[in-house]
């Protein structure tokens, strides 16, 4: 026999092993989940029993209360024990997907570790059976080769040697494979996964976390990670494998799912990863979109265009030169430049336009107007605005309540006087005590109250105070006509999309900020697309907070980044540890679509391709509308019946995905994408190219990639992201004249 087929032998004997010990805790778990749902069904029977269903008795109530933490109790054990039992399910289909051999220092013994998704211990043996792809001595299987190694311990650097490093091909409980290999992952392995179909959901890569994925996953030093990857490069399944990391590691630092946000680009891409968590045996997380996070800080007082909307203007080829001038609106109002400037209105504004009253009460001042004013500019500890202005408003009470008995007594001594109210003095006199004192509390209230959205209005309204905020500052040519638009859309209570994030960030300033306290984990998705003004935004919300920002400077849309995009935030962020990383190589893709995709951007220097070999991108042309579409409805049907599960019809804009999706709609079933799709479907797709972004399908035709529809440098970053979501199949149709932005091959 020689050595494979012994090895073989072994290891099958040694998963029957493990899936005859998960099989006896399954059972043992099933039977104690079946006492607890007795448990749980008795205490709610008792419940319902022996307490009233409604009562204003606090004795009883406090009994009721007894139940149902009784209850709570039952409940939580018994989810908990189901959650533990759908993890032994899904270990029974894959325990394990590696191992490696590690002799420790000071050993002759060579242990075998298995790596799984999870831990399997045997509680009489204290054998671990698996260890969690999570665990400290799991980072030698992804960071080492052959030889010395060593991982951190709770007892310190564990140093010593590897001998054997093996990876496992498992289907339902049957071994189907293993290789042996000297580095981390063996591309038969790695190829095997790249070739399958694409998923709705996106699935876990812990079988397949290269090096420097793994670094980026185990980072627990830096505050502040910035992850840029080109399309494809795992960014979002590294930053969601981190997650299930740090959980998992959560009890050392007191993380939970609850101290954990993602920022997501959209609905779609929330769903689309909504899956990673749960398959890594990690509760879901709280995911929001900027969108989102709008509504829930100002919706409550104005409502303000959405990002798709303002990315449908200025992506307009109907009205090129107002989409031109809304551009340039964007670029200013999300800029460093307007930031300055707001800066420097918000300390205009504590000293100039506040205006402070002299307060009397019965004849009498209690404050000056000076006085006031100096008490509220007196700031050392930080208090925003508005807490200031309540905290005098406090001071003016307090001064007046005192004085409240005497001025009573003088009211009633002029009621007394009066005639017709002789019988109700005491009535009287308080009603108009009451007068009075309303009076009183409007002139405070004229000054101590302050509207954020009416602050900023207010800068806009007054074009020299505008320019007077400016000086030194370079202003784009027409700010004349961007301050005058501006005006004109917030008189009418319309707020644009790049109006919403300096409204916020003044709410912020000027009332401070109680949100998200319990968050101290934060992941950005698609950065790039983020601008200076929010990243402000996301340091007043998140002070105490850690960052991992995951980018693509090749995919921003409507501007040009470099490296000193990081830089920025590093700047904003100011932590005392951050760090940069760079994921250069691209999974998703085949060899030939990747390819062609780097010559769009001319990024053969700064992208590796995986070399997994299919088809070349096709490039078609049609004489008119009708006959491509015609073209676009036999393609789609010969890549179904190829058997591709997931296909997208990529459009520039939404306005076109609108159009091709009413023409095609009769022929084929097709799913429209939309702001508020919150599910991706298997099967046919129609989506804008910047809502594709984060998004994979087996097959991709990119819609009219014609000269007229393809011309400038925003849209050769919108052709990038379009051609860069197929995994094997890249079809790009067009009408009239090919776009000069597709490369020749």
């Amino acid at each position: 026999m020689d050595t494979y087929h012994r090895d073989l032998k072994e290891e099958k004997a040694y998963l029957e092993k493990v899936l005859l010990f998960i099989r006896k805790v399954l059972e043992k778990e099933m039977s104690i989940l079946a006492e607890r749902r007795g448990e749980l069904l008795e205490g709610r029977r008792e419940m319902w029993k022996n307490t009233v269903h409604f009562s204003t008795d606090f004795e009883r109530l406090t009994e009721i209360s007894q139940y149902l933490s009784i209850l709570e109790s039952h409940e939580v054990s018994y989810a908990n024990l189901a959650k533990q039992i759908e993890k032994y399910n899904r270990m029974l289909d894959n325990p394990y997907f590696g191992r490696f051999d590690f002799i420790e220092e000071g050993s002759v013994e060579n242990e075998k570790i298995y790596v799984g998704v999870h831990s399997l211990i045997d509680t009489d043996s204290y054998d671990m059976l698996v260890y969690d792809w999570r665990a400290p001595i799991c980072k030698i299987y992804y960071q080492y080769e052959l030889g010395e190694a060593s991982y951190s311990s709770p007892k310190g650097q564990v140093g010593g040697r590897v001998t054997l490093k093996r990876q496992y091909r498992l289907l339902k409980g049957q071994l189907l494979h293993f290789f042996d290999c000297s580095i981390n992952i063996r591309d038969e392995i790695l190829q095997e996964v790249l070739s399958n179909y694409a998923s709705p959901r996106m699935k876990s890569i812990v079988e397949t976390i290269q090096r420097e994925q793994d670094a980026i996953i185990r980072d627990t030093q830096n505050e502040l990670l910035m992850v840029q990857g080109v399309a494809g490069s795992g960014k979002t399944s590294v930053a969601l494998h981190r997650i299930a990391y740090l959980l998992y590691h959560g009890m050392n630092h007191y993380l939970t799912s609850q101290n954990i946000l993602i920022l997501s680009p959209n609905k779609i891409f929330s769903q689309y990863i909504s899956s990673v968590l749960p398959e890594l045996g990690e509760e879901n997380i709280q995911q929001l979109t900027f969108d989102s996070l709008i509504d829930k800080m100002i919706g409550d007082r104005i409502r303000t265009e959405k990002k798709q909307k303002q990315l449908e203007a200025i992506l307009s080829v109907d009205e090129l030169e107002r989409a031109k001038f809304r551009k340039n609106c964007v670029d200013f109002k999300e800029s460093d430049k307007f930031f300055q400037i707001l800066e420097r209105f918000l300390q205009y504004y504590e000293r100039q336009s506040i205006g402070f009253q002299d307060i009397y009460y019965d004849g009498k001042i209690i404050e000056t107007k000076e006085g006031l004013k100096n008490i509220f500019l007196n700031n050392k500890i930080g208090r925003p605005i508005a807490k200031r202005l309540k905290r005098i408003e406090g001071i003016l009470l307090n001064k007046v309540h005192p004085l409240r008995k005497e001025r009573m007594k003088k009211i009633e001594k002029l009621v007394q006087k009066m005639d017709g109210h002789e019988l109700e003095i005491k009535s009287f006199s308080r009603l108009l005590s009451m007068k009075e004192s309303n009076v009183l509390m409007k002139k405070i209230r004229q000054f101590t109250d302050i509207d954020y959205f009416n602050v900023y209005c207010s800068l806009f309204k007054n074009k020299k105070l505008f320019l007077k905020m400016s000086q030194g500052i370079a202003l784009p040519e027409n700010i004349e006509e961007i301050i005058e638009e501006t005006k004109k859309r917030l008189d009418k209570g319309w707020v644009s999309y790049e109006d919403s994030s300096p409204i916020l960030f003044l709410k912020l300033r000027i009332e401070g900020n109680d949100n998200f306290s319990e968050i101290k984990q934060i992941v950005i998705d698609e950065g790039q697309d983020y601008s200076y003004m929010q990243y402000q935004i996301f340091k007043i919300l998140f002070p105490k907070g850690s960052f991992t920002v995951l980018g693509d400077i090749h995919q921003t849309i409507g501007k040009t980044l470099g490296d000193s995009f990081y830089e920025e935030i590093v700047h904003i962020f100011n932590k005392k540890s951050w760090a940069k990383v760079f994921l250069d190589k691209s999974y998703r893709s085949s060899y030939e679509i990747s390819r062609f995709s780097k010559q769009i951007l001319d990024l053969d220097q700064t992208c590796v391709s995986f070399e997994r070999m299919e088809e070349k991108p096709k490039i078609k042309a049609y004489e008119s509308i009708e006959d491509m579409d015609r073209g676009v409805i036999d393609g789609l049907k010969v890549l179904l019946r190829e058997g591709y599960i997931s296909i997208a019809i990529v459009c520039k804009t939404y306005k076109e995905c609108e159009d091709v999706y009413k023409r095609l709609k009769a022929f084929l079933k097709i799913n429209l994408i939309t702001s508020e799709t919150d599910e991706l479907e298997s099967g046919i797709v129609i989506v804008s190219s910047y809502m594709a972004k984060g998004l994979e399908f087996d097959a991709v035709l990119v819609y009219n990639v014609s000269s007229e529809n393809y011309t400038n440098e925003i849209d050769k970053k919108l052709l990038y992201i379009a051609c860069t979501r197929a995994l094997h199949r890249l079809i790009l149709t067009y009408v009239g004249e090919k776009s000069i932005l597709i490369p020749v091959e």
